[in-house]
């Protein structure tokens, strides 16, 4: 393979194969994401520090590694990059306060990542619209800017927060990423970047070092360009961690789940809460997604139509709990060291001093409420899906004064998550896949919905439809 682009895109368990053959060398693939990192990463702003030093070296002792017949997996020798609320020893995590800036270890998913083999390439952006906010923590609007951008087209947004990994793994930058979830920052930005992204089962992913936002919301997951990707990165990272009490449940073999068959699986669509006024679902967003219902049921997949009542009430729950949660967790350094978080942040953290504890209790009665009529309706049904965002995509230029952007500002967050937050709510397993392109040629994305802990059958009806729409075999014009 000539064309170092080409290196670039191949996925996770191309670039695997060809490692463990000895046709490919890690050096080789490492030095090509540095070179396209230098050559493009000017434009899309996905990076805030590069390990170009860590990266080799890690890529050299892969190599070596592999010539001696110590091949370590899947991941063994493969570029990756891990969203900012991630700890990774000698790095700082600008997520956090004062006290927590410099990590003397990885968290235990980045650990498992690099245990498995995986070269560190550096620390990706995590988006200053969202609730990880301005890390220079002043606030000033100017500096939107040098926000991280939409390798589809750099004047709209790649979403948030887990922007940088959306966007380096859409561009070519990185093959895999670990993001953050607490109100869809990891699926949002997948729809919008044209990539996979999971938040799997709460429990399932250690949280060990996953800066906290709101503790019964908070998730971390995979960010790749493919299902199968997803699935590998999965295997390494899932179970038991005694330093997170919630990750206790067996780890299936996700990489059996990866056949291409949906026959006799029926799908469960909310419609009403997809169409009801409050969504304010985008037509053509609509549109595609019924067409790819349309091919699910030719692919053999049986669709009906689901009702979860209370589900109209999820997205305050989950702003109550998150905004509490958050004040809880961080409300000391906000008002003792309140320059270390923009604007933008101090006021959703804020926001949480000002519900009452009967608000929360009543929040989390919600979310029970909402889990229970969950558990029923997937009595009748094997997975539920729904558009991952109403809106296909948002112009994030607020320098050219760009009236979506002020959208989104007034009431654009809420709608962005109205089909996201839902799923941290009831810690359900949610995973945004590629699911074609606007008129503007924007990507859009499909949400797949899983019973607690069944990630296996959720990664087999979304790779059964990855194979045959071929939605991420194409790449972003940079």
């Amino acid at each position: 393979m000539t064309n170092k682009t080409d290196l670039c895109y191949l996925t996770i368990r191309e670039a695997g194969g060809l490692m463990k053959k000895g046709e490919l060398s890690p050096v080789e693939l490492t030095q090509a994401m540095l070179d396209r990192i230098d050559a493009i990463d000017g434009k899309v702003k996905s990076y805030t520090v590069v390990s170009t030093d860590i990266a080799l070296a890690e890529a050299r002792a892969a190599e070596a590694d592999i010539a001696r017949g110590n091949y370590k997996g899947p991941l063994h020798g493969i570029p990756m990059a891990h969203k900012e609320q991630w700890d990774i020893a000698g790095f700082e995590t600008k997520q956090r306060g004062p006290e927590f800036r410099h990590p003397s270890q990885d968290a235990t998913a980045v650990a498992r990542l690099r245990q498995g083999g995986s070269v560190l390439l550096g620390k990706v952006a995590a988006m200053a619209l969202a609730v990880d906010g301005d890390l220079e923590g002043d606030g000033d609007e100017s500096k939107r800017q040098d926000d991280c951008r939409n390798p589809w087209n750099l004047d709209y947004s790649p979403g948030g927060s887990s922007a940088g990994s959306g966007a380096a793994v859409s561009a070519g930058l990185a093959m895999g990423s670990l993001g953050g979830d607490v109100g869809g920052s990891i699926r949002w930005p997948a729809a919008a970047c044209g990539i996979v992204g999971m938040k799997a089962t709460y429990g399932r992913i250690s949280r060990d070092g996953l800066v906290s936002y709101s503790w019964s919301q908070d998730f971390g997951g995979p960010m790749t360009r493919t299902v199968e990707d997803t699935a590998l990165m999965m295997q390494v990272i899932a179970g038991n961690d005694p330093k997170d009490l919630a990750s206790n449940v067996p780890v299936p073999d996700y990489s059996a789940s990866l056949r291409e068959d949906v026959k006799g699986l029926v799908i469960g669509v909310p419609r009403d809460y997809i169409t009801a006024p409050k969504a304010e679902m985008d037509p053509e967003g609509l549109a595609i997604f019924d067409k790819a219902l349309a091919d699910l049921e030719s692919l053999g997949a049986r669709v009906q139509e689901v009702d979860i009542p209370s589900l109209h009430y999820a997205v305050t729950a989950n702003f109550v709990t998150w905004f509490s949660d958050s004040f809880a967790h961080v409300k000391r350094d906000v008002q003792s060291h309140p320059q270390i978080y923009g604007q933008f942040v101090r006021t959703l953290v804020r926001l949480g001093s000002l519900f009452t504890s009967d608000d929360y209790v009543q929040a989390q009665r919600v979310r029970t409420i909402i889990r229970r009529e969950f558990a029923e309706a997937f009595e009748n049904v094997d997975l539920m899906l729904m558009p991952t965002t109403p809106k296909p995509h948002f112009a994030m230029n607020a320098l050219q004064d760009d009236p979506d952007y002020d959208e989104f500002i007034r009431h654009g967050m809420a709608n962005v998550i109205y089909f996201l937050s839902p799923f941290n709510a009831t810690g359900m397993p949610a995973m945004s896949v590629p699911n074609g392109f606007s008129k503007m040629d924007m990507p859009v994305g499909m949400q797949w919905l899983g019973k607690p802990f069944d990630e296996f059958t959720m990664l087999r009806a979304a790779y059964t439809y990855q194979q045959y729409a071929k939605w991420h075999e194409k790449r972003p014009p940079i």
